[in-house]
């Protein structure tokens, strides 16, 4: 015999004071009695507190009381007895943002390291004492009210970085810091989640070639304890926008698509908080980062120059800006027509392509 629960949508997305629909399908080879079935619906915040992130006395605390969401049950039917073969039961529970119990409102659905936002259904066929009760659970995604979205798109705000010796806090090799390099450029700090990440990048100077420039996802989550903030940063995505050295004086285009599961809006809550960054890392040739291929991007190393800037993400539509550069500009139009035609995949490696090409030079486009 087996149970499963099969929800209305597909993708299982959902929204506050919406209404989960679904049903419960079991299939049986012999009939059964049973007491009851209930359905029950849990949003929790889980926070975990690892050694890492926090001193000898808070790593003791591990896994912290959980924060409770939503918690509602219902019964779909008291008792009764469902015969052999494949037997459907439809469910509806409409999904509720109860403020009046003094609960947490409904945070988007999120699995970091420290902090996991989880929404679950469960159906439990309670059959007796005698008789071992069926069970089935399954994940739903929960994503922001529309009601709160902005009645006009919000533009992506950028902000100019640029990245020298100087600007690094960190040693580096003596041979590029030395020589010296200016790196230059502009990159979206707040965008919706909907949207990537774009910007643009210019190597204006370099005396030791480049051998990679990389842009790294980071994501910060903070916990309460106590008198105590424990905080964490872990990389969540890596996107390499220029493979070799690159021409000098050239602009590349920044192009970054967000994960789904592994971002959110960021939250600033009383207990936790969830924030993201995105680095700029450019690694420049040299015999020692041959030897230390495998390395934590997020640590400091002598052939390595970083720049960090904060990113807010929200759940609204941006509309798509194009860069000043003309040539820029062509490819980002041209990025943004694939997008909305093509697969991500297809579209992930036509801008590679893209890139690849203006970063030799060519004239293709």
């Amino acid at each position: 015999m087996s149970i499963e629960i099969k929800l209305s949508r597909f993708n299982r997305i959902y929204r506050s004071n919406e209404a989960l629909e679904g049903k419960l399908i079991m299939k049986l080879t012999s009939s059964i009695s049973f007491q009851s079935i209930r359905l029950t619906v849990n949003g929790t915040v889980n926070l975990q507190v690892r050694g890492g992130s926090a001193g000898v006395i808070e790593s003791f605390y591990g896994v912290i009381k959980p924060i409770p969401i939503v918690h509602e049950v219902l019964e779909i039917q008291s008792f009764g007895k469902i015969g052999p073969g494949t037997t459907e039961i439809p469910f509806f529970v409409t999904l509720k943002d109860l403020k009046e119990e003094n609960r947490e409102k409904f945070y988007d659905t999120y699995h970091g390291s420290n902090v996991n936002i989880q929404y679950l259904v469960t159906v439990d066929v309670v059959r007796g004492y005698l008789h071992k009760s069926l069970s089935a659970t399954v994940e739903f995604i929960i994503e922001s009210e529309n009601d709160n979205f902005p009645v006009k798109p919000v533009s992506p705000e950028m902000v100019f970085f640029y990245i020298t010796q100087d600007t690094q806090k960190h040693p580096l090799l003596p041979e590029i810091k030395a020589g010296g390099f200016r790196v230059t450029g502009k990159i979206c700090t707040q965008c919706s989640l909907l949207d990537p990440i774009v910007g643009e990048l210019t190597v204006e100077a370099s005396a030791v070639p480049v051998q990679s420039i990389d842009i790294h996802i980071l994501c910060v989550e903070s916990i309460l304890i106590g008198e105590k903030i424990a905080t964490e940063s872990s990389l969540i995505q890596t996107t390499q926008i220029a493979d070799g050295d690159v021409c000098r004086s050239m602009t590349l285009p920044i192009y970054v698509i967000l994960p789904r599961l592994l971002t959110c809006p960021t939250i600033f809550a009383g207990p936790f908080s969830v924030e993201f960054k995105v680095s700029i890392v450019i690694t420049f040739k040299s015999e020692l980062s041959k030897k230390h291929s495998n390395y934590d991007p997020r640590t400091p190393r002598l052939w390595l120059a970083m720049e960090s800037v904060p990113l807010e993400l929200v759940r609204t539509k941006c509309m798509p800006q194009l860069l000043a550069s003309s040539g820029v500009a062509r490819i980002c139009s041209i990025y943004y027509e694939i997008s909305e035609t093509s697969t991500s995949v297809n579209c992930l490696y036509y801008l590679g392509h893209c890139q690849r090409l203006w970063t030799f030079g060519s004239p293709a486009l």
